[in-house]
């Protein structure tokens, strides 16, 4: 570790001294509490054993299961070690675990309970695993989590940098292949900052952790209060009520959330009377009504924002009252410039591609130095996203790219693509077109536009079962509407433009 570096595993031993007896993290299911003392205690033995079971710096250890003490302990460990987080999404399919896990080939993989019998049916495909481990407290098939602490092995701690990776997160099957996004521990450390002091923490806040860690938004929102000396009130799966009462009983302060999340937050406390007034900021993605109705209950800030996993989550902000409808402002090292199709900057009022540069973005998709060639052309990382700046430099977002289709149903990104490669293994369908559409529940909802084979005849429920029997459930469409014929391109392709104009109502 050089002079002038800094690591997570840094910031841990710095929490310990500075917030010493302080609670760093509260379990809600089981109860358990860990001071910031305690949390770097637990890690160093963590990291003992698995330094002990041959883990080193670089090698990837994979995660699969809900939030818990555990997980959070081996985002610590394998800071101390050098070693990259792999956390998998839990609402996936077998078939896209395997893919992800098999895209970075992980030594050793962590399994909770619940998602034991998915990975015992594709272990013989997981070629580089070498080693299973239970995640969490509650057992199961695989190696005991104590075991690795049981003996308290001396940790030898790893020569690591600023700029090492500590964490791949899979994005969206963007041409039909999930890409594994690369950060560093800078990349977390400056995204913490960022938000700690935007949201102007103390460490007397309390963070409602209810986002899973495999999630962007979910991991900065436990870094950046771990980060601050605040505790973490760990779900591991959200229910509205459990919140609500959580928000009363631990004093809750502010919570990340996606539609329709605090709309559901709300609605329970109106029907129980609890107390959340507490809840001074909620941020994230929102419907302008349950906005305006939370900010009422509680007298509390909702800030807007805009980012992606390769920006370290955010990297424009406001509150919502600054300028309704916009995603705020730059942050303060991040300059963002957008871009027309040949790399020119645009002028103000006109849309362009969000490209941005600074510490914020990633180290780049994982074994794929193409992508990542055309990603960061020019040098500038290109998003894929438009947007427009108006007079006061406040970013309106405005849509996507083609090449970058994206739907975004309750904080989730899905690639049209991928749905469609499904939807066209149906001996009914044609032909199809996947678009995104006004949801009054996910925001965006997902609509699969199809044309059925001659002769043929489908109920749409039949349709979004076979999807949802494939792929994770939240990528299946929740609309299904059949057509004769579709507009055409010259190409004789599907026109997607005018297939969201005529259908995406």
């Amino acid at each position: 570790m050089g002079l002038y570096d800094f690591t997570f595993y840094d910031l841990i031993e710095r929490n310990a001294i500075c917030f010493k007896e302080k609670d760093a993290w509260f379990d809600a299911d089981d109860h358990r509490t860990l001071t910031f003392s305690q949390y770097k205690d637990r890690v160093d033995q963590l990291a003992g054993g698995l330094q002990g079971a041959g883990i080193k710096k670089g090698d990837r250890i994979g995660i699969l299961g809900k939030n818990c003490l555990e997980y959070f302990l081996l985002y610590g460990a394998a800071a101390a070690l050098g070693a990259i987080l792999l956390p998998i999404n839990w609402r996936l399919s077998a078939e896209e675990v395997c893919s992800n896990l098999n895209d970075c080939q992980p030594t050793v993989v962590f399994v909770g309970k619940e998602y034991q019998d998915l990975i015992q049916g594709i272990k013989e495909k997981l070629a580089s695993v070498e080693i299973y481990y239970n995640l969490g407290s509650e057992g199961g098939e695989f190696l005991a989590f104590d075991s690795l602490t049981d003996t308290r092995p001396e940790l030898v701690l790893e020569d690591i940098s600023t700029d090492d990776g500590f964490v791949i997160m899979h994005t969206a099957a963007m041409a039909g292949r999930p890409r594994g996004a690369l950060l560093s521990h800078g990349n977390v450390l400056c995204a913490n900052i960022h938000f700690d002091a935007i949201f102007d923490l103390t460490s007397q806040d309390v963070h409602l952790s209810l986002l899973p860690l495999f999630h962007v938004s979910g991991l900065f929102m436990a870094t950046m209060s771990f980060h601050a000396g605040v505790l973490n009130v760990n779900m591991s799966k959200f229910d509205a009520a459990k919140a609500v009462q959580l928000i009363e009983d631990k004093h809750v302060t502010m919570l990340f959330t996606f539609s329709p999340i605090l709309g559901s937050i709300i609605e329970s406390q109106e029907k129980t009377g609890k107390k959340i007034r507490t809840l001074r900021l909620a941020a994230g993605l929102e419907t302008p009504e349950t906005i305006e109705k939370y900010q009422e209950l509680t007298g509390g800030t909702f800030y807007c924002m805009y980012g992606q996993t390769e920006t370290s989550c955010i990297i424009t902000f406001c509150a919502y009252n600054d300028r309704p409808g916009s995603a705020g402002q730059m942050l303060p090292l991040t300059v963002v410039r957008l871009m027309d199709d040949n790399d020119q900057p645009v002028s103000v009022g006109k849309v362009g591609e969000i490209t941005l540069k600074g510490p914020m973005v990633f180290k780049g998709y994982w074994n794929l130095p193409e992508d990542n060639a055309y990603t960061f052309r020019g040098g500038w990382h290109h998003t894929g996203d438009l947007g427009r700046f108006d007079e006061d430099g406040f970013l309106w977002y405005a849509g996507r790219k083609p090449e970058k289709d994206l739907i975004k149903p309750g904080g989730e990104n899905v690639y049209p693509v991928e749905v469609e490669k499904v939807i066209l293994e149906h001996p009914s369908i044609e032909k199809t077109v996947v678009i995104g559409v006004p949801d009054p529940k996910w925001k965006e909802g997902i609509k699969a536009v199809c044309q059925l084979k001659e002769g043929e005849s489908l109920d749409p429920q039949e349709l979004i079962d076979f999807v949802g029997s494939r792929i994770a459930r939240f990528k299946k469409p929740q609309y299904v509407e059949f057509i004769s014929e579709f507009p055409l391109l010259e190409s004789g392709l599907p026109d997607r433009n005018k297939v969201k104009e005529l259908y995406g109502k």
